[in-house]
């Protein structure tokens, strides 16, 4: 993965671009309205640990990643959270929280059926019955052809970033293909492949982990870094 996402060969890059985002203040909104006495939490696919840390403000917070670039990013950049390197397709904490997360579109990395009966095996074995999980994920494809441009600006650089996608329909994998240009006129490449869960598929995963839909938000933003995504929050039942 790190060889074809910008972001994960260059974690400060993917911090400075993701500052203004607000998900960690929505994920907070929707375990407040839907368990509000959560005191603990983990956050699989936790990256840098920028939600992390904000999460932590509120919450007894664990993040664990796969990428071990990201996670020493995250110890230097944030050495007072706890996050481990883990493959949440197998991770098991041992111990069981209030919150189970998972943001910045991780789930949609996952791209085998099997595995992702795993990952929802892994959040139910870190739920206490009556735990909330939080995901966000992509719920309808990209299937614009031609290729689009945007702008992305951070206090360390500027750089145009020239985005088309690709769709297949049979194995659901949205591919995103995005030039970076630079202002120092380096260039970049990277190629990013996510599987869409579509909102019933979500829920069919969910209950085979034990968990229960209680609320779908759409969380689809413009442009052209992002694509259709949704809040799902479940409650776990056993």
């Amino acid at each position: 993965m790190k060889a074809t996402n910008l972001f994960y060969r260059d974690p400060a890059l993917y911090d400075a671009v993701q500052a203004d985002s607000d998900a960690a203040g929505t994920c907070q909104a929707l375990i407040d309205q839907h368990r509000p006495d959560a005191a603990t939490l983990v956050d699989f696919g936790c990256g840098t640990g920028r939600d992390l840390e904000i999460l932590a403000k509120r919450f007894e917070c664990v993040g664990v990643d796969l990428q071990e670039r990201m996670v020493a990013h995250a110890r230097r950049a944030r050495p007072g959270l706890d996050i481990r390197t883990g493959d949440m397709r197998a991770y098991r904490l041992g111990r069981r929280v209030d919150a189970v997360t998972c943001l910045g579109n991780s789930l949609a990395y996952v791209h085998d059926n099997n595995a992702v009966q795993d990952v929802f095996a892994t959040f139910a074995a870190h739920a206490r019955p009556g735990a909330v999980l939080v995901l966000c994920s992509p719920v309808s494809p990209i299937t614009q052809t031609e290729p689009a441009t945007a702008t992305v600006e951070t206090s360390d650089t500027r750089a145009t970033v020239t985005v088309h996608y690709e769709w297949d329909l049979r194995t659901q994998i949205n591919t995103m293909h995005r030039l970076w240009t630079f202002e120092s006129g380096h260039e970049a490449r990277d190629v990013i492949r996510r599987r869409v869960l579509f909102p019933r598929e979500l829920e069919h995963y969910a209950a085979g982990g034990g968990f229960e839909v209680v609320d779908m938000v759409d969380e689809s933003g413009p442009g052209t870094l992002t694509g259709p995504t949704a809040y799902t929050v479940a409650r776990y039942r056993s």
